[in-house]
Formats: C-alpha cells, structure tokens, sequence
C-alpha cells in the first residue's frame, strides 16, 4: 500500500486520508459505518474540526469500534489561547487522550495569521496543549496561498493543509515544493473543489499524481468511500479521457469558479464574497445542519446589501462577475429554504 511520511512528524500513514465534514449529513449509525469501512480499507487519517457540527462525535463512536490505530486530524476556529479549551472538547468528542495532529482552522488572511502568532494567541494555545501531551504536532489549514507561503518560510508548523484541486492547482508551484525543503507534512482538502467537481476519477488521480502529499477525501455513503479507495488502490496516471474531462469543467468553472485567494476584498458592505460565491458547494457539505449554523446565515443575509458597486470586480484576477453570482447564489438559496 502507498505510504508516505508526513514531513517532520514522522508520522507514515496511507497517501489517501479522510474528510469528516461529509459525516454531518448522516446520522450517527451511518456514519460509524462510513468510519470503519475506510479504516478497515486502510486508511489511517482522519480529519475532523470542532467546526464540523457533530463530526468529532461521530468518529469518537466509531473509534470505540475500530482496532487499527489511526492518526487524528482535527481544528479549531479560535484565534486565542483560549484554543486550549477547544482542544479539551476534541478530546471529549473524539473519546481519545490525545490527537496527533491540531490546526489552527483557515487562517487565510495575514491579519488573522500575525494574531494567532502574537502573545496570548492561538498557537501559544497549542504549544501549552501540546507541551501537556494533548496533542502531538501543531498545524495549520489555510485557503490563501500567500499566507501558507509565509507559513512555510517562518517555519513554526509541523504540517500545513491547503486546496488542491485540478481547478486549484498552484499549490504544487508556490508551497509543496518550500513545504518539502523544510520538511513539513502536507494535506490537502477540496480534491473535489468543494464537491464542485463531480467526477471523482480525474479528480483522485490529478492529487494522487503529486508526490508527497496526503489528500483527505471524505465521504459520507459507503459507495462513495469504496469508490475513492478503488481510484486510490488502482494507481496509475491520468488517461486521455480524464485529460479532456479535466480541460471541460476548467472551462466549464472558469468565470464562475472562486478560487479563494480574497483579492477583491475588502467589500465596502463587509461582505465574505468567497463564502458566498462557494454557497452552494458550502450548503451541499453541510446538508441539514446549515440550519443550526448562526454565523452562516449571518453571512448570507449580510449579502443582501451587496450594492451592485462593482468595486470587487475590478480587483478580482479572474475576472467573475461577483455581484451576478451572489445575485444569482441568494436566489437559489431562497429558493432552497422554501421548498
């Protein structure tokens, strides 16, 4: 089975690891099903974060059920010391005395990185937590290629998480290779682009193309996990059609796709346009549970104001029409509510 080691950590685990945010859509039954079946696979990461609803708490069930040790992923979204105590509630969620591996959750804005860096701030949480044995390795996720840069150079981290998809290929330029000269483990999320892309053959064996790297695909039926463990175990290169697959849905999502890198900000309305122009693939992850989320519909009912200014455009380098997307994205969620 392809391994690999996971920079600095020395940890070696399986080069295909597992997503919790699909689990949220599942009830509880389900999803310990979905657990054991990819670890009984052989897959030996798994990630979570206290974000993801009730994910930690469906894979502390399943861990009660499962005999091969695994490597626990999780995050928090506190940019304080205070992270201490999300850490705790990891632990309580997941049943376990110590995740291996614990993110300081999408610092993709340098601000929000010098604040996490800064006394009493999120990583001084994790150093108290790890200097404790709460947790094993200190990490960090991040949708911005720019802070992950900054990441890398200052060196702090023993594993860093970024996108990587076929529509968001530039990780493999600008940050895998600084990552591997100092020797820090990388996962990486959105092999599917938030579950843009729906075929997951090219999709799987774009990211397992790159060495060194460990996606975290999830999955929340057991046919969809046993299908990316068959990509997976098959191997071999991208095929002729999965070329001409990939070079479709580029153009298909090519004036429509966000990829994140948040250069038309700062919106004069404080409108998250990232997280609006990805509503949908956002709902899709979360299923039933975008009901019970607060802060997402703050952020969407905040986009109402959108004045049309047309300012984001301008900066954007892709050239979206943002203001028609978060148009057209409130309409259909709308349109979603009241069904």
């Amino acid at each position: 089975m392809d391994k690999v080691r996971l920079g600095r950590t020395g940890l070696v685990v399986t080069r295909m690891g597992w997503g919790g945010i699909p689990i949220q859509r599942v009830g509880e039954q389900e999803a310990v099903s979905v657990i054991r079946a990819v670890v009984d696979m052989g897959v030996d990461l798994l990630d979570t974060a206290r974000a993801y609803t009730d994910s930690e708490h469906k894979i502390g069930l399943a861990l009660r059920e499962v005999e091969r040790p695994v490597v626990l992923s999780s995050k928090s979204q506190i940019r304080t010391a205070k992270i201490y105590d999300d850490v705790h509630e990891s632990l309580k969620q997941l049943q376990v005395a110590k995740v291996h591996i614990y993110h300081l959750h999408n610092i993709s804005k340098q601000e929000e990185y010098e604040q996490v860096m800064a006394p009493g701030g999120g990583y001084e949480g994790l150093q108290r937590a790890r200097d404790e044995g709460l947790i094993d390795h200190i990490a960090i996720s991040s949708h911005s290629l720019d802070v992950l840069e900054r990441v890398v150079g200052e060196g702090h981290f023993d594993v860093i998480m970024a996108c990587y998809s076929f529509l968001e290929p530039d990780a493999a330029k600008k940050v895998f290779p600084l990552a591997r000269a100092k020797d820090i483990g990388v996962l990486t999320m959105k092999a599917l682009s938030g579950g843009v892309i729906e075929e997951a053959g090219p999709a799987l064996r774009y990211v397992f193309a790159e060495e060194g790297i460990v996606p975290i695909p999830g999955s929340e039926t057991l046919e969809r996990a046993r299908e990316n463990w068959k990509i997976f175990m098959e191997g071999g290169a991208l095929t002729e059609r999965d070329k001409e697959r990939i070079e479709a849905i580029r153009k298909e999502f090519d004036r429509v796709f966000c990829r994140r890198c948040d250069y038309c900000q700062p919106c004069s309305e404080k409108i998250s346009i990232q997280f609006l122009i990805g509503l949908k693939s956002t709902i899709k992850r979360f299923g039933n549970q975008v009901q019970e989320l607060k802060w997402m519909k703050e952020m969407i009912e905040k986009a109402r104001n959108c004045s049309e200014c047309g300012e984001c455009m301008t900066r954007c380098p892709y050239q979206l029409p943002i203001p028609d997307l978060i148009k057209k994205n409130l309409a259909w969620y709308d349109s979603l509510m009241n069904q």
